[in-house]
């Protein structure tokens, strides 16, 4: 094992066992305390390390089936020859490195909690990847679906929510060009719901943030090499959710990130190919509302039929509190979430949960062979063992291919399936069947010369699938496509220059309406001159704007105050889109939401946009009240890095641009969790990256977040990639062997 100057450990190893049990060691020498407490989390043990008040947060964990899916995952890594044996091998290491530890080694955090390392297990792997679904792939408003509905009607709602919003450029449009005989089902049409759920409003996911990836070709780079970038916008977290490592052994030379836990590289590159990922945002979570046969619980009803129910027992050791045993009823569809002794008043109490992410699946294998391959043949081969969390998957190689694939285990769905909560006493409302793998959305060298994905639509009218999410982006893509178009002569610093482009879309296709419609004559002196900043601001999210700061805040608040009528409904609803919303402020002007609930007056959009510009005023007059800085974006945005534990000490505050809607997708507690650019030269690969944090998990470490303010400031670190320990000789921080702790 040999370090660099950044703490990344190039590991040599005569045999892939080795490698793998080294790399395991390694983890876990630098961040073992991530590795155990988010596995913790992930199962529904954090209340034995911090006592009875995460004992919710565990028992949801728990019926949400995050142990149940993990189980099924690891029986099914563990049943692949290879697979199996890989994660055996990074067991033994990671269980090798705490064998040695003494409790004066044990990193801080145990030490601040009073407990101690347990061994770790191939199920942690099998949690950690169940825990990536749960980020990526478990947003759904099927509830919130259902009640618009039904409050609405059908019109309003698809005016509101669209499939579509018309905003063009999917990922990949190939009109007409879709080459086979798509799967049908059964041509009964949809049972829409009748009823209103009766629940109380829930709290908005956070709009505008996402991934980017794209790839060029050749023909568009200043080297004739194709060049690939990957920004994944995640959860901003001390330590960071990554760890960079170099993995080399006889069968395979490969760099890049991972995720604490897990043996492959997850995001990177090796001799001939470049991989990335974003969220294909995809909806694959169901709930089926249930009948049961009586008080009992024991069955409940399925195409007339009482089937049995299985009953789970959950047990919690509480920390200083007795045990506690939770039992969880399973049916057919998946676990029942909510009932009487959980939540009772829960909007979902006794609907069952159907989740992609229950079922069995080789995540890892997909990596593995990603790891192993050296072309565009080997790359589509190990997305077919790909199930979810669904991404975007962009490649590049070598060889001169570039490609796009969005790969995920996908229901075939009818019309406006999924879109709301279902009868689970019809087998017709479940899933019948899944998309092949080969009909999945996918693209090969396009003649426009590159490929792209940021969480937007997926693909074109004329794809013969259903396709649906709760979200889908509609900005930063545009951007990407826009600037890849009129590119030539790429560079990797031009690529480094565009995944931190701050430029909001959305602000150049609302703010001009906006201004419009203020009243001049109405305005203070200081009402004027917000004006004038306002109107000769160009769109760019940059630290130290203050106009992007009052188009943030007017912006948000006339969209709040338009959508009032809902957030103040006594069910629950989702807000429509920024994009529906600014479309209907253009097109619409007598949309009744444009009255604002809490006054006797009916006013219209012209007077919300003067009342809420005023207002937006106010915000951040009180905010330079309430701070020593400027209101300048990069203070105002208040961009942190928090330690997993909240520990103030621990995390770190970073002053930067972007936006949700920028590429640069940075906002107060997410962002880009890792930048990559590779460029694929047949004389050898070169890549540079950078993510928020630093490799070691150890709060007192010159390398816990030393690469926070390069990251924030858009610079990049050479990846350097030898093929033996010998080229290493002119960069290294220090060389070991397998037990570097002895260093």
């Amino acid at each position: 094992v040999v370090y660099d100057s950044l703490l990344i450990p190039h590991i040599f190893a005569n045999n892939d066992d080795d490698l793998y049990r080294v790399m395991g060691y390694v983890t876990a020498q630098h961040r073992l305390w991530q590795m155990e407490f988010q596995t913790h989390a992930a199962a529904g043990r954090v209340s034995e390390i911090i006592g009875e008040k995460a004992l919710d947060f565990d028992r949801n964990q728990r019926r949400l089936g995050m142990v149940y899916g993990a189980e099924n995952a690891t029986q099914a890594h563990m049943a692949d020859s290879v697979i199996g044996r890989m994660n055996k091998a990074y067991t033994e290491g990671v269980n090798a490195y705490i064998a040695d530890l003494t409790y004066e080694g044990f990193p801080l955090e145990y030490k601040l909690l009073d407990y101690a390392p347990e061994l770790w297990t191939e199920l942690k792997m099998g949690l950690l990847l169940k825990n990536m679904s749960k980020t990526l792939n478990i947003g759904e408003d099927d509830f919130q679906m259902t009640n618009a509905l039904n409050l609405f009607g059908k019109e309003m709602l698809d005016i509101l929510y669209p499939d579509q919003e018309g905003v063009g450029d999917p990922i990949v449009d190939n009109p007409g060009g879709w080459r086979f005989d798509a799967v049908k089902l059964d041509t009964v049409p949809l049972a829409l719901p009748d009823q209103l759920v009766d629940i109380e409003p829930t709290t908005q996911v956070v709009r505008g943030v996402g991934s980017n990836n794209w790839a060029v070709s050749g023909l568009k780079t200043a080297n004739g090499s194709p060049i690939l970038a990957n920004d994944p916008h995640l959860s901003l977290s001390m330590p960071s959710i990554w760890f960079a490592a170099h993995m080399k052994s006889p069968n395979v030379n490969v760099m890049g990130v991972t995720f604490t836990g897990s043996p492959v590289i997850i995001l990177g590159f090796n001799d001939s190919i470049s991989w990335g990922a974003t969220n294909a945002q995809r909806d694959l979570v169901d709930w089926y509302k249930i009948q049961f046969k009586d008080e009992s619980k024991n069955e409940y009803l399925s195409d007339g039929v009482w089937k049995k129910t299985k009953k789970v027992v959950e047990k919690f050791e509480i920390k200083n509190r007795k045990t506690f045993y939770d039992t969880v009823i399973y049916t057919h569809h998946g676990p029942v979430v909510y009932d009487d002794s959980f939540h009772g008043d829960s909007e979902r109490k006794y609907y069952a949960f159907r989740w992609i992410a229950h079922d069995k699946s080789l995540e890892l294998k997909t990596f593995y062979l990603l790891n192993h391959a050296r072309n565009h043949k080997d790359y589509m081969a190990a997305l077919d063992y790909f199930s979810g969390p669904a991404q975007n998957f962009v490649f590049a190689s070598t060889q001169g291919d570039i490609a796009m694939r969005i790969q995920g285990k996908y229901p075939v769905r009818r019309k406006d399936e999924g879109k709301f909560v279902l009868d689970g006493t019809k087998t017709s409302n479940e899933w019948q069947a899944y998309i092949p793998n080969e009909h999945n959305v996918m693209t090969k060298n396009p003649a426009r010369g590159f490929v792209s994905s940021a969480n937007q639509y997926p693909v074109d009218a004329t794809y013969p699938y259903y396709v649906h999410s709760n979200v889908y982006e509609a900005y930063r893509n545009r951007r990407i496509n826009n600037k890849l178009r009129e590119m030539e002569e790429i560079t990797p610093q031009d690529m480094m220059k565009l995944q931190n482009d701050n430029y909001n879309i959305q602000a150049e296709e609302s703010l001009p309406f906006m201004l419009s419609h203020l009243d001049s004559a109405s305005l203070t002196e200081e009402q004027h001159n917000i004006r004038k900043e306002l109107s000769n601001w160009d769109y760019f999210n940059s630290s130290a704007s203050t106009a992007a700061t009052y188009y943030e805040v007017w912006y948000n608040t006339l969209y709040r105050t338009i959508w009032d009528e809902m957030q103040n409904q006594n069910v629950a609803l989702s807000l429509p889109s920024d994009f529906v919303t600014i479309h209907l402020m253009k097109t619409d002007s007598t949309l009744s939401y444009y009255d604002v609930q809490s006054t006797p007056e009916k006013e219209d959009l012209h007077q919300l946009i003067n009342q809420t510009f005023k207002r937006c005023i106010e915000i951040v007059d009180q905010w330079k009240t309430e701070n020593s800085e400027p209101p300048q974006w990069g203070y105002f945005k208040d961009t942190g890095i928090g330690h997993l534990l909240r520990i103030e000490p621990f995390s770190k505050k970073v002053v930067n641009g972007g936006n949700g809607n920028a590429i640069n997708a940075t906002t107060g507690s997410h962002g880009p969790s890792w930048r990559l650019i590779a460029s694929m030269e047949k004389t050898g690969v070169k890549a540079w990256g950078v993510y928020p944090g630093g490799q070691s998990g150890n709060p007192g470490s010159a390398f816990y977040d030393n690469l926070v303010d390069p990251w924030a400031s858009g610079q990049y670190f050479r990846l350097h990639f030898p093929h033996s320990e010998k080229e290493t000789t002119s960069y290294r921080y220090y060389t070991s062997t397998f037990n570097p702790a002895s260093r």
